[in-house]
Parts: C-alpha cells; sequence; structure tokens
C-alpha cells in the first residue's frame, strides 16, 4: 500500500487532515449547536428585557409612540450585540467584526441614507409630538388616517376603510401634518343653497332653530346661517355651528339631513341646476 509521507518521513498534511476531521468537524458541530443554543437564549432574554423596558416606560407615562419606538431600537440594538457575541464565541474577533463595519461604515451610509433620513425623522417626531397614536391625522400629499404606531423608520395608519399605510418618517417630518384631533372641539360647515324666491330671513330663522334642538351640537359657541355667494341657480348659505371632536362625523352627517328636513317642512324649495334653451324658429 502506497503511503504518502512527509520530507521528514513522517504522516502527510491529507493524511493528518483525515485523522483530524473527525474532531474538527466534532468541534464545529458543538460550536454551531451552542451557538443556536445561546442565540435562543438571547432571543428570550431580549424579549424579557424589552417586556420589563415597556412595561418600565408605561408606569412613568410615556406617550405610546414613544414606547413603540424606543422598544423598536432597543430590539435592533440587542439583536445586533448578541450576533456580535455569538460571533465572538465561535472564534470570530469581535475587533474585527467592529473594525470591518466601520471601514464599511461610509458605503453603508450612502446605500440606506433614505434609512437614516426616516430614523432621524422618527426621532423628530418623538421629541416635537405633532401627533400622538390614535391621533387623526393627514399628510401632504393626501395620505390621512388614525396613527395606529411609530416605529423606527415608517409611521403606520389606520385609513377609515381600514387599510394600513406606511409613511417614511423622514418625508413625514419634512412635510405638512394636519392634525384633526389636537383639539378638543371642532367645526362644522354645511353649504345650502336656497332658490332665489325664497326669503333669506326665513330659512335663516328655521335653520339656527333646527340647530338649537340639535343635542351634538355645542352651544356656548358662535352658531351661524349667513349668506355665502349668490350663485347661478340661488343663493348659497352655510351653515355653520360647532361639536366635540369625537361626535364630528355623527353631527355633521345628521344636520346635512334635518337642514333637507327643516326646509321641506317650512316650504322652502331648495335649487338644483337647470337650463333654459330657447329655439328660434
Amino acid at each position: 500500500m502506497l503511503e504518502i509521507k512527509g520530507p521528514d518521513g513522517g504522516m502527510g498534511f491529507f493524511e493528518q487532515f483525515l485523522e483530524q476531521l473527525p474532531e474538527r468537524a466534532f468541534r464545529l458541530g458543538l460550536r454551531v449547536v451552542l451557538a443556536g443554543l445561546g442565540f435562543l437564549a438571547g432571543m428570550q432574554l431580549i424579549r424579557l428585557a424589552r417586556h420589563i423596558l415597556v412595561k418600565a416606560l408605561h408606569k412613568s407615562h410615556v406617550e405610546d409612540g414613544a414606547v413603540h419606538f424606543i422598544d423598536s431600537f432597543v430590539k435592533f440594538g440587542m439583536y445586533f450585540l448578541l450576533i456580535v457575541m455569538i460571533a465572538s464565541g465561535m472564534g470570530v474577533d469581535a475587533a474585527s467584526i467592529i473594525a470591518i463595519l466601520g471601514s464599511a461604515s461610509v458605503a453603508v451610509g450612502l446605500a440606506i441614507q433614505g434609512s437614516l433620513s426616516n430614523f432621524a425623522g422618527g426621532v423628530l417626531l418623538l421629541v416635537l409630538k405633532p401627533f400622538m397614536v390614535g391621533d387623526y391625522i393627514k399628510d401632504g400629499t393626501g395620505n390621512e388616517g388614525t396613527v395606529e404606531s411609530v416605529d423606527v423608520f415608517y409611521t403606520n395608519l389606520v385609513t377609515p376603510d381600514h387599510k394600513v399605510v406606511a409613511l417614511p418618517n423622514g418625508t413625514l417630518a419634512n412635510g405638512t401634518i394636519t392634525n384633526f384631533t389636537r383639539c378638543k372641539e371642532r367645526r362644522i360647515d354645511i353649504p345650502v343653497g336656497i332658490a332665489y324666491e325664497e326669503d333669506i330671513r326665513k330659512a335663516r330663522r328655521v335653520i339656527e332653530e333646527m340647530l338649537r334642538e340639535e343635542e351634538g351640537v355645542i352651544r356656548e359657541r358662535e352658531i351661524l346661517v349667513f349668506v355665502d355667494s349668490l350663485g347661478e341657480s340661488g343663493v348659497n348659505l352655510n351653515v355653520r355651528c360647532w361639536a366635540g371632536q369625537d361626535d364630528f362625523w355623527p353631527v355633521k352627517w345628521r344636520l346635512t339631513e334635518q337642514v333637507k328636513y327643516a326646509l321641506d317642512e317650512a316650504g322652502i324649495r331648495i335649487p338644483y341646476p337647470q337650463m333654459d334653451v330657447h329655439l328660434d324658429r
């Protein structure tokens, strides 16, 4: 049988490798198993630490959006540390990992500059607080809904028809935000048209009496019925009153219907567009 020997007459490199292969494979497999167990244990510890952190933040009366943002940030940070620790335990030098990350930070920063902008935007939103979780907002591009959460990179809105819209924090922080929930009271404006032949004073009196009977209207605030413009088909009135934030839409819908009934009962006609066509013979 042919044997391959080294220069000193000993066992060759290939035979040494085959002889040490089972031991190396065992050590590698043991490290992989220990790394997996360490990762699972780390996951449970991270989950426990996040639970304690969130509970402590809630006890400190921290706003829900800030709690969610801090929890997301801590989650990413702790998982990063866990991965570095596991890689170090498998023989990878942690200093080398940090050095590699440092050298690649410029390229990574250019690649994820949008994400960094979103992260900075999330911090600004939490510090400046133009809205909170549960507020109904509208951004400069027309997206609107109830704020469900403020994550590290995105703010999630739930639309009235139950769609979830994820808005980048950077764009949201640098744009126009309309908050419909911040004030406790909200003004209602209802346009109403009456025919030119009708009495404006009578129409105003009928509508004002109807408004005073509506429970949802705030009586301490001013109630106005005024001529807004003179249209092509009739006189355009504007019905203006105030309602609570939570009652805004039900009161507005109810008043829009009640105005029509009140004018009908008073015999006041609401005009509709019409066109007179004259034919020359």
